[in-house]
């Protein structure tokens, strides 16, 4: 790859980051909102790098031509000779072969330098992904993929009580949290309202209301679930508002696997997508 080939690439690299960060919130399908001014400053850099290259790469590629133009009127011409032997009609003979065989070799060189950067332009197609199809937030498949079990509350008397009389508004990291750790155990007989995307369930009868989690990106991801019961399963992925009850579980031993805390549904509404995906 050439240098504006690379520049170029650097240029748009720079411009698909601030696309997601700068001028849209498609960021926060990738990264926690704290980390925008960091991709913000990272996609100007690029941008700036970028461009001082193409300028560079621009103003040293003239500048040869006119040096090779230059050399060329000055060049001292060879005296001619009216006659030439044997010996050096040869010689001649032999540069002008020499010539044709380094033409050819240009030639051929001059053919793989413009193949190469034709290549090297595929390295811009995940550039255009970005621009034209960015990657979505993590959905149904990868939390229906990770059974590993949210993290547990070091404290377990740390849950503030309920007030009020209506559905409250609720986490699904702290509904899971108070089903499993509050020793006061708050969530009884009061209606909760939790928002997240529907996963299948294995087991008939019941569906995950489900939020990934994450600490600084989609990569270390975990997924918070909600056994939803009594209602009807909507299709994968869709964003809904459940209303219900936190249903007791009472284990007579330790059951094997993950278990996940349930919920008897009372009332679904779906919704769109939210800016911030993740919990």
């Amino acid at each position: 790859m050439n240098r504006v080939t690379q520049n170029l690439v650097l240029t748009l690299l720079g411009c698909a980051v601030l696309r997601i960060s700068a001028f849209s919130t498609t960021y926060l399908n990738y990264v926690k909102p704290g980390f925008r001014p960091f991709l913000i400053g990272a996609g100007a850099v690029l941008v700036i790098l970028g461009v001082a290259g193409l300028l560079q790469a621009s103003r040293s590629k003239e500048s040869p031509a006119g040096d090779e133009a230059h050399g060329r009127d000055h060049a001292p011409e060879k005296p001619a000779h009216a006659g030439a032997t044997g010996e050096h009609a040869h010689d001649h003979a032999t540069g002008e072969h020499a010539r044709e065989h380094g033409d050819g070799q240009e030639r051929h060189a001059h053919g793989h330098a413009h193949g190469g950067p034709r290549v090297a332009w595929l390295m811009c197609l995940p550039v255009f992904a970005i621009f034209l199809v960015a990657p979505p937030a993590l959905g149904s498949f990868a939390a229906a993929r990770d059974d590993t079990p949210p993290p547990r509350e070091e404290v377990l008397s740390a849950f503030t009580p309920l007030s009020g009389d209506g559905p409250v508004d609720m986490q699904i990291g702290e509904f899971i949290g108070r089903a499993w750790d509050d020793e006061k155990k708050s969530l009884t007989g009061r209606e909760v309202r939790l928002t997240g995307f529907v996963v299948p369930a294995k087991k008939k009868g019941q569906w995950y209301v489900t939020r990934m989690q994450i600490a600084c990106c989609a990569a270390d991801a975990f997924p918070l679930k909600v056994a939803v019961k009594d209602l009807p399963a909507p299709p994968a992925d869709t964003w809904v508002e459940v209303t219900g009850t936190w249903i007791p579980q009472d284990f007579g031993k330790m059951p094997n696997g993950v278990v996940y805390p349930q919920m008897a549904g009372k009332s679904l509404t779906r919704i769109e997508a939210p800016d911030e995906p993740y919990e």
